[in-house]
């Protein structure tokens, strides 16, 4: 169990060592994890990889089989309570009722947390998400973005120091996208930590901090910067025709460590920078394509690190 000298509050989340299993799957394996207060944390990874998991232990809604750490000073094993009370948890799936309104159903949560004022609360809430003007709808008629921006303002109904965002921007268009992003930054300069599951990589480099789980181990994680600076990969963009069927070629050649088509161009990356040249040159001579040697980006990153994961953990007991 922690002690005040590991976990002293420096942190909102800091978890060691964190283990989980469900029958004989191991959902969550060897966790370790420190959110620092006002950053926005990206919390990148397949489906089934343990985020949801994950995110559940660190905030006391489960109970890890091992580890230990603290969630904004308190206890992730005994003060699970005390935590639920300062902290905002946005799930997957939209949870609210949809033949309540807008106000109907933040009034409701307002309830729940008992509140006091909580008309001035809720006013505060329709206010701050710009949801004031559509108060008396049911919620059930709004779009994606606007369900996304009702969740978000129940999330920070009772002003909650960190929130926890379970991939909350799946099925939502760009501009809202765009949108709610804006609004995580702007609850991070006034000093309230951000845990946020996602699969988009504009969302992952606009996060202050990274971490990449896959099977139930974390893979990496640090800044976008330190993420691919870690790994060490080269990359090469190959332009031109019947790119698929040089992937194919190029997957065999010494040097090569993956190969992946982005749109126009062929992404070949490695670890071997002189090999790695030296495949792609010959795979362009005398041929009617176009290689530059380019910045490694996330996504080419985390393709590798999935890549990899599955060879080495895709079976777990």
């Amino acid at each position: 169990m922690s002690t005040p000298d590991q976990f002293s509050g420096k942190y909102a989340i800091d978890v060691r060592n964190l283990n989980k299993r469900f029958g004989s799957k191991h959902v969550v394996n060897d966790v370790s994890l420190r959110v620092a207060h006002g950053e926005i944390f990206g919390f990148l990874g397949p489906n089934g990889s343990g985020k949801t998991t994950s995110i559940r232990l660190m905030c006391g809604l489960l109970t890890p089989d091992s580890g230990s750490g603290t969630c904004l000073g308190y206890d992730i094993l005994r003060e699970s309570a005390q935590i639920k009370r300062h902290v905002g948890y946005m799930t997957q799936r939209f949870s609210y009722w949809e033949d309540l309104t807008i106000r109907e159903n933040l009034d409701f949560v307002a309830r729940i947390y008992e509140m006091p004022n909580r008309r001035e609360a809720v006013d505060r809430a329709l206010e701050s998400l710009g949801l004031a003007s559509r108060a008396s709808q049911l919620t059930g008629a709004l779009s994606g973005g606007w369900k996304q921006r009702l969740a978000l303002a129940a999330c920070m109904l009772h002003e909650p120091e960190l929130l926890l965002l379970d991939e909350p921007t799946a099925g939502v268009d760009p501009t809202a996208r765009r949108d709610f992003w804006e609004e995580l930054h702007r609850l991070a300069a006034r000093g309230i930590s951000v845990l946020v599951s996602t699969h988009y990589m504009d969302e992952a480099e606009r996060c202050h901090k990274l971490a990449y789980i896959a099977y139930g181990k974390l893979l990496t994680q640090g800044t976008a910067a330190e993420v691919i600076a870690e790994q060490n990969l080269a990359t090469w963009a190959i332009h031109g025709e019947r790119l698929s069927a040089l992937a194919t070629q190029l997957r065999e050649a010494p040097g090569i460590d993956q190969t992946v088509v982005f749109g126009s161009a062929l992404h070949a990356s490695g670890r071997d920078h002189a090999a790695l040249a030296k495949a792609v040159e010959r795979a362009v001579q005398d041929q009617p394509l176009r290689a530059e040697r380019i910045e490694t980006g996330l996504e080419d990153v985390f393709i590798y690190l999935m890549s990899h994961a599955q060879d080495n953990y895709g079976v777990t007991s």
